[in-house]
């Protein structure tokens, strides 16, 4: 098998982690996911000040303290930090290990970039074999621009395996284990729904390493001693994780993760096993970021009586002062009757301008908020000073054929070798939506909270959300399975009521899961919505209080 260790889930993760990676224990491969959707906006707006800049200059200051390390125990280095500049980031690469001292054979994955003059990025998500290329050519390190972010983990698979484009079983189970690692801590216990069980109660959850096997199954695991914990149940919150149909699609398979079977395999392991794979679609995703316009927030603090009316009178003379165009008012029940002190007496009222007109969405709104201090409701203050407005950008995804794309492996000595695109594809298809139905109760039931007896994993992908709930027992799932409907999910969190939300059953991991079309809107960077990136919908529906079965209860 292939160890593969990951160091990063998101730009901005532990710093220490590639540190704490390499001395845990042994590695083949350590890996590195630094690229979001809104990471993508991030960088593009680097590069707009600096032609230079549109990667990630945290992983520079990472690699500096640990490439001696990685390079005199054979772990090799795959990172996607290369964002919008692989090539850039290769070359501060080889200037970095130069200054060390350290000779590095450094190769990099280009092809990803779309010319697209009205967008302020555009970028297809690629596959893994470019990475392969790399490393079959003997790269220490190998960068990446957008590509999944499981082919960091399934591009070391297919150059130790030596897999082709048709072994796609193999390609499917290496996504699986890429995708469950690619978030880091995510799936070693970190925002997991029942932290509390955790051995460490979830202070400091180490970071996951998975053993890919020739046959593309694979044992989730991780450093003795570290904290967290790895469990079917960890592992099944991960695979749930900003997912949508049990057809999940990539640009060098598409995976089947209703075909996946967890099981334990000893402490701190489970083995993923089962994953089928189909020939992936004719086209490649790409995701496509635009500045949307300038946008400014103001928040006024109600408390007491007449909440509704005082909210009421805000509006009218915010939008008196300003126009209605681009206003968003939010009124949060935050207030508590006969509180005994001014917080939990108090509600708030999020105030949003969305607008092209930097000017007008800037000052001459917070200050038109502000002048309300002295003339508006009784108890009038505000949480926020007047400030000026912030660009925000809009992401959507598109598509291109996958033979229109440049795919190229740049390996360690400057050799350029084109990647072919997948001799074999298939139409995408969308799953059906399964919509459950109304649930038998046999025996008593209990008032309880929802969460007692469920896991849930959200999360964001662009202007929807997807909502993963996973039943502890096989009598919790029967029972889940049927009485979780869309309907259900519409009287628990009501904001979903009018959406457009497909809904789709895994039996393998007891769970169901929701995606909610346009929840976050325009996608995470123009969202308004108090959690813009649905990571705390899970526990929103966990908390709600139902009729649980007593038979369902663990």
């Amino acid at each position: 098998m292939i160890r593969i260790g990951n160091a990063s889930g998101f730009y901005g993760d532990r710093f220490t982690a590639w540190r704490e990676m390499l001395d845990g224990g042994d590695l083949d491969v350590l890996t590195g996911d630094y690229l979001a959707e809104l990471t993508m906006l991030i960088l593009a707006r680097d590069r707009l000040r600096d032609p230079d800049l549109g990667y990630a200059k945290t992983f520079l200051r990472q690699l500096e303290t640990c490439l001696g390390t990685a390079l005199d125990s054979g772990v090799r280095i795959v990172t996607n930090a290369g964002g919008l500049n692989p090539a850039g980031l290769a070359a501060a690469i080889e200037k970095l290990a130069h200054r060390l001292g350290l000779p590095t054979q450094v190769g990099y994955v280009e092809g990803d970039t779309i010319q697209r003059p009205d967008a302020l990025s555009a970028n297809a998500y690629l596959g893994a074999f470019g990475i392969a290329a790399c490393l079959e050519a003997g790269a220490d390190v190998v960068v990446t621009g957008r590509v999944t972010d499981a082919s960091l983990v399934v591009g070391p698979a297919i150059a130790r395996y030596g897999w082709g484009r048709d072994d796609l079983d193999e390609l499917a189970g290496a996504t699986v284990a890429g995708h469950l690692v690619e978030c880091g801590a995510q799936v070693t216990g970190g925002n997991f729904s029942f932290f509390t069980e955790l051995p460490d109660g979830g202070h400091r959850p180490g970071f996951p390493i998975v053993e890919v096997h020739s046959d593309g199954s694979s044992v989730v695991t991780k450093h003795p001693g570290t904290g967290g914990a790895v469990t079917v149940e960890t592992v099944t919150a991960q695979l749930l994780y900003e997912i949508g149909g049990p057809a999940y699609l990539g640009p060098d398979v598409v995976t089947r993760l209703d075909s996946v079977t967890l099981r334990p395999d000893g402490p701190d392991r489970v083995r993923v096993a089962g994953v089928r794979g189909t020939p992936p679609p004719p086209t490649l995703k790409v995701g496509v970021n635009n500045l949307g316009g300038f946008r400014n927030s103001m928040t006024f603090v109600l408390c007491g009586l007449d909440i509704e009316a005082k909210a009421a009178l805000v509006r009218g003379q915010v939008e008196e002062a300003v126009g209605k165009d681009g206003l968003e008012f939010t009124l949060a029940r935050t207030d508590h009757p006969d509180a005994a002190d001014t917080e939990a007496a108090s509600a708030l009222l999020h105030v949003h301008l969305r607008d092209g007109d930097k000017a007008r969405a800037g000052r001459a709104f917070s200050a038109a908020a502000v002048e309300l201090a002295l003339a508006s409701y009784p108890g009038c203050t505000l949480t926020t000073l007047p400030g000026d407005a912030t660009p925000y950008g809009v992401f959507t995804a598109d598509a291109v054929p996958q033979d229109a794309v440049a795919h190229v492996a740049v390996l360690p000595g400057g050799e350029r070798v084109p990647i072919a695109p997948p001799i074999r594809t298939a139409p995408a298809t969308r799953d059906e939506s399964s919509p459950g139905g109304e649930a038998a109760v046999d025996g008593p039931t209990r008032r309880g909270a929802l969460g007692e007896v469920v896991g849930a994993r959200s999360g964001d992908k662009g202007g929807d959300a997807n909502l993963g709930v996973w039943a502890r027992t096989d009598a919790g799932y029967a029972w889940l399975r049927t009485w979780l409907t869309v309907e259900r999910l519409a009287e628990l969190v009501p904001e979903t009521a009018p959406l457009t939300v497909r809904r789709y059953e895994l039996p393998n991991l007891r769970a169901v899961n929701f995606v909610i079309e346009g929840l976050l809107g325009a996608g995470v960077a123009a969202s308004t919505r108090f959690d813009p990136q649905a990571k705390a919908l899970g526990e929103l529906l966990r908390a709600r209080v139902v009729d649980l079965p007593t038979a369902a209860s663990r």
